[in-house]
């Protein structure tokens, strides 16, 4: 007879709830601020560049983009998981209110739960019972809530996350249109863009175990069609006022 395997070495690829939220937020943060960074300035200095071959004119558009676009995701991020943290904190303090007033009937409500999910309403009752003597915040929040209220998750950390990502992609064009000569600029930025959202969708896709070539198609499908429109408006603008 087989020994049964460790807990440990048994469930070791399984993802578990808390670290699966945590790293998800992460990286929707990361992936989105990557994605925004490569897509936005690229659009921008590909469109400036169907305008124009002043170099310097296109530098600041693309430098201007690059800080504003980053701010702007920033502040954004922070708004955002701000408010979704204030909502999780308001909904926190109502169930520990009651919890400190009606504990016999939130018991009750818990081991409900646990029976929709399938258990006998005994052992639900007797789990209910359980999870409220171990620490009651956690196990009503967690199973009414679904919310950890020992992970909630951090704006600031979200921000500089956002931050960071889009100035590191926005970089990426950046570069790319400015050191190639002005016929192999346009060509070399969007070369450069392409292998920069394959890889975005490569990253994303495999630490969210989604599908790789549904991610990459994305990716790149929403960054060519980015950078043909703002060439075609760069291109008809330069032609307007040359």
């Amino acid at each position: 007879m087989s020994a049964p395997l460790e807990p440990t070495r048994a469930h070791a690829g399984e993802p578990h709830r808390g670290h699966l939220g945590e790293r998800l937020n992460w990286l929707r943060a990361g992936v989105l601020g990557a994605n925004d960074g490569i897509i936005s300035v690229a659009g921008l200095v590909v469109g400036v560049a169907g305008a124009t071959t002043d170099r310097t004119a296109i530098m600041i558009a693309g430098v201007a983009s690059l800080v504003a676009g980053a701010l702007s995701m920033a502040g954004g991020e922070y708004v955002s998981v701000s408010t979704q943290r204030d909502t999780e904190q308001a909904a926190l303090r109502l169930e520990r209110y009651e919890l400190e007033t009606m504990p016999e009937a939130e018991e009750r409500e818990l081991a409900e739960i646990y029976e929709d999910r399938g258990l006998s309403p005994d052992l639900a009752a007797e789990v209910a019972h359980e999870l409220t003597q171990n620490n009651a915040l956690e196990a009503h929040a967690e199973a009414e809530l679904g919310i950890d209220p020992d992970a909630l998750t951090s704006p600031w950390h979200a921000a500089w996350a956002s931050l960071a990502a889009f100035f590191c992609g926005g970089l990426l064009p950046l570069v790319a249109i400015a050191l190639p000569p002005v016929e192999w600029r346009v060509w070399a930025c969007a070369g450069a863009v392409l292998v920069g959202l394959v890889l975005t969708g490569w990253v994303s896709a495999r630490l969210g175990n989604a599908t790789v070539s549904r991610a990459i198609v994305r990716n790149v499908g929403v960054g060519a069609l980015t950078m043909i429109v703002t060439y075609v408006v760069g291109v008809l603008f330069g032609i307007t006022t040359g």
